[in-house]
C-alpha cells in the first residue's frame, strides 16, 4: 500500500469554502477528509493542519476554539500554528491609518514538514490541500531529491494555482460530495469530556 501524509493549509481551505458560501461544510473532520481522498491502493499515515489562532472578532475566535478542540480529538492528526502579523496601512486618499492582520508562517511550516517527512521516508505520496503558489518551491525540491515520491495538490473549492499544477505529480479540486461526507457529528466530545457543538452559523 502507498503511504500518504496529508498537509492542510487551513486558511486557504477556509477561504475557498467561504468564497463558495459553503459555510455548512466548515465543520470538517479533516482526518476523515484526508481518508476520503485516498485511492484504494493508498493508506492513511497522518494529517497535518496548519493555521493561526484568531483573536478578533470575538465570535470568530470562539468558533475557531471549538473547532480546534474538535480537531484535537482526532488520532494521527497534528496541528501547527503560525501567527498573525499586524501591519499598519495608510489610506492614500485620507491619510487614515489602520492595522491590517496578515497570517504568517503557514507556507514555511508546511515546507519544513513536507521536506522533513520526505527525508525521513514517512510517505510515498504527499497530499497537499492548498492552492498557494509559494509552495511550488518545496514541492519541486521534494520531487528533485526524492524522485520516487509523489506530491499531489488537492485544490480547495474555488481555488487553483498554475504553479502548483506545473510542479505537482498530479492535481485535482476537492468537490462538494467529499466535503459533505467528511463532516464531524453535530456534537463531538472533547478530550476533557465536555460537548463541542457545531456553531450555529456553520449550518
Amino acid at each position: 500500500m502507498e503511504r500518504v501524509i496529508t498537509y492542510i493549509d487551513g486558511f486557504n481551505l477556509y477561504f475557498g469554502l467561504r468564497s463558495k458560501k459553503w459555510q455548512r461544510y466548515y465543520w470538517l473532520n479533516l482526518s476523515l477528509l484526508a481518508k476520503n481522498l485516498l485511492k484504494p491502493y493508498q493508506t492513511y499515515v497522518s494529517a497535518k493542519y496548519f493555521t493561526s489562532r484568531i483573536v478578533q472578532p470575538l465570535g470568530k475566535h470562539q468558533r475557531q476554539l471549538v473547532y480546534l478542540e474538535a480537531l484535537e480529538t482526532l488520532p494521527d492528526f497534528l496541528i501547527f500554528f503560525g501567527k498573525y502579523q499586524h501591519n499598519p496601512h495608510t489610506c492614500p486618499s485620507c491619510g487614515y491609518v489602520e492595522t491590517i492582520p496578515s497570517e504568517k508562517m503557514t507556507d514555511v511550516n508546511i515546507a519544513v514538514e513536507l521536506l522533513a517527512d520526505a527525508y525521513q521516508d514517512r510517505f510515498d505520496t504527499a497530499l497537499l490541500i492548498s492552492a498557494d503558489s509559494d509552495l511550488s518551491a518545496p514541492i519541486e525540491k521534494v520531487r528533485q531529491l526524492f524522485p520516487k515520491k509523489k506530491v499531489v495538490s488537492a485544490f480547495p473549492p474555488d481555488r487553483s494555482s498554475k504553479e502548483l499544477m506545473r510542479v505537482s505529480s498530479a492535481y485535482f479540486t476537492i468537490g462538494r460530495t467529499v466535503l459533505a461526507d467528511s463532516q464531524f457529528d453535530e456534537q463531538v466530545t472533547s478530550k476533557s469530556g465536555y460537548p463541542l457543538i457545531r456553531p450555529g452559523t456553520w449550518k
